[in-house]
């Protein structure tokens, strides 16, 4: 049985006392699970970082930054560099948003950056990709994917590779509009992330966990899951309630070994 994995970026929601509550309640509610065979991580704002790392326990819950400066130091206003996150105990980071990439003007290349850095200070990193509506009907959604990999995992090494991760979030199926992507057009889209790392990174690039974001619910959680290039979902809005996210992952885990 494959490792499944189960997340969700809390964006510019819930404030210190608000994060504390939920990762309390969660772990409380996800505690039995085996983390052998699951990862459960949540990637919350910057302030609420440090007093999530006290309340939880690690092995139950990972905890990762929304986004990290590619430079240990420097002049960078505003930015958040990699030892920052060390003294924190953080140890994953999320590169590559879509909202980091068309509401602040983020490239492939910056990626890339961030992804070598992030890397270098043995954290795990989770390059999201995804390609627009316009990219889609222009029919080469393929080609985005495989270029945003490419860049995004340029000059990494395979040794190196074992600590990345992928979330596809095709942006048009994002946000509150967000129109889910079929379990059909996500398992292809998936296979072709998966023939990409493999391109990359050989045999270890089968390793890299491939997940799926874009308006997950209670709803199609079941039919991605069980998807056999789908290793995982990057869960929104429907994760943002710790009772409502442990029934998700809970039917979403029993689908997969009915599956089995």
């Amino acid at each position: 049985m494959k490792k499944l994995y189960f997340g969700s970026n809390l964006k510019m929601y819930k404030g210190i006392k608000e994060t504390k509550s939920y990762l309390q309640r969660l772990i409380d509610n996800t505690k039995d699970l085996n983390r052998e065979e699951m990862e459960i991580f949540i990637i919350p704002s910057y302030t609420a970082l440090s007093d999530a790392v006290k309340c939880i326990d690690e092995k139950l819950i990972r905890l990762g930054a929304q986004n990290m400066c590619w430079e240990d130091e420097g002049q960078f206003t505003g930015e958040i560099s990699p030892r920052m996150l060390e003294e924190l105990g953080i140890n994953l980071v999320m590169i590559g948003h879509s909202e980091r990439r068309h509401v602040f003007g983020e490239y492939d290349a910056e990626e890339n950056r961030k992804v070598r850095a992030a890397l270098n200070h043995g954290f795990k990193a989770l390059l999201c990709v995804g390609e627009t509506e316009e990219e889609k009907n222009y029919g080469i959604a393929e080609e985005v994917l495989r270029t945003q990999l490419k860049v995004g995992f340029y000059n990494v090494d395979a040794e190196k590779g074992k600590n990345l991760w992928v979330a596809y979030e095709p942006v048009w199926s994002i946000g509150v509009n967000g129109v889910p992507a079929t379990s059909g057009y996500a398992e292809n889209m998936h296979k072709i992330i998966k023939e990409t790392l493999r391109d990359l990174f050989g045999l270890a690039g089968e390793e890299i966990p491939v997940l799926y974001g874009g308006s997950v619910n209670p709803q199609n959680a079941e039919s991605l899951i069980v998807q056999p290039s789908i290793d995982g979902l990057f869960v929104g809005r429907c994760a943002w309630d710790a009772d409502k996210f442990n029934a998700l992952i809970r039917s979403a885990e029993k689908a997969y070994r009915e599956k089995m």
